[in-house]
């Protein structure tokens, strides 16, 4: 009989070093990452919910017959999220997951016109998230504020105003999420302009539940630095080459598309004609807690799935370092201490 315990033993350290290896993530709602045991809290918090009458039934919530079925599943969950100190709450635990999973960097999204109709102003919203982020020192978060795309102008161009007012909590950037079909980036071009000369980063989704036609708008219109999920940019031949050529990285989220069916599977997903065609590609989970997944999940992914190396995995997420919005200098330490890493 053949002696398999080697090739179990080797299997098995495969399996970790995707839970091990530091991390970084560019594209993470807050809102999303909840751990369910903490939003299972705010829910008795708040009285209870019929649909979720226990912890399996929340996460058997989660998951939806297409984008606009996630896009309500969304909005039902942030209506437990009412008062400054359930986002400490949530802040603190969510970046105690991160920490848990060797997330060493995330820039994080939040919503503050989501909840203005709790009371709830920016600043002291964002105070509230770094109260609960500072308790958790070993990950380093940055904010980036969605302005939300379904709102009016002037509430994007308010809540552009008011970040600027608290930007010392490390509030960073800014990005757009929600429906693209009805509400294409072009409009937003004044705010994103205020936003540049402000000294805030841009990024904006597109390409995810529309086509090319909203990643060329993201581009040409708001001239970002950078495209959420950009997963249909295959569609146009020549938005790819333009993508690759211009460098404009792509915060790509692999398990997220399959599960709000903008693809069929991760196998039909385009990430690996965009990194064979030299585009910047970074791995994130988007909702993670909404879709069930993790950066260890990604990770296992792209390799088993989708063929990638061990190597191009951590080529990949060094390129979500290049593709931060750290300084240049922190981007060295950075990249020095993923590869001084034990478990790198």
């Amino acid at each position: 009989m053949t002696d398999n315990s080697n090739t179990v033993d080797d299997a098995k350290a495969r399996d970790t070093w995707f839970d091990k290896v530091p991390k970084v993530e560019l594209h993470l709602h807050l809102e999303g990452a909840i751990p369910h045991n903490a939003l299972w809290e705010l829910i008795q918090k708040y009285g209870g919910e019929p649909s979720v009458p226990n912890l399996q039934a929340l996460v058997e919530k989660f998951k939806y017959r297409d984008f606009l079925h996630f896009m309500e599943t969304w909005v039902w969950k942030n209506q437990f999220l009412r008062e400054y100190e359930d986002f400490t709450f949530i802040s603190e635990a969510v970046a105690r997951d991160l920490a848990d999973q060797n997330v060493l960097y995330a820039e994080t999204f939040f919503a503050p016109s989501d909840f203005a109709r709790h009371g709830l102003g920016t600043q002291k919203l964002a105070e509230a998230i770094r109260a609960g982020l500072s308790k958790v020192p070993e990950v380093e978060i940055a904010l980036v504020a969605d302005l939300v795309r379904s709102r009016k102008l002037e509430d994007a161009s308010s809540t552009l105003a008011e970040i600027n007012e608290v930007r010392e909590l490390g509030v960073i950037g800014i990005t757009i999420g929600g429906s693209e079909q009805a509400h294409p980036p072009g409009r937003f071009a004044d705010i994103y302009e205020r936003a540049r000369q402000l000294g805030f980063h841009t990024s904006a989704h597109a390409g995810e539940a529309a086509g090319p036609e909203s990643i060329w708008g993201a581009i040409h219109s708001l001239k970002v630095e950078r495209i959420g999920h950009g997963t249909r940019a295959f569609e146009d031949d020549s938005l790819v080459d333009y993508i690759a050529s211009h460098k404009i990285p792509l915060e790509v989220c692999l398990i997220s598309n399959v599960r709000t069916c903008v693809v069929e599977s991760i196998a039909k997903h385009p990430i690996c004609n965009y990194f064979d065609r030299g585009i910047i590609v970074t791995i994130n989970t988007d909702d993670p807690k909404m879709f069930n997944t993790s950066l260890a999940e990604e990770y296992r992914a792209l390799e088993g799935e989708l063929g990638f190396s061990r190597e191009e995995v951590r080529g990949i997420i060094l390129q979500g370092v290049e593709a931060s919005w750290l300084s240049e200098d922190r981007k060295i330490e950075l990249v020095k201490s993923f590869r001084e890493h034990p478990d790198w």
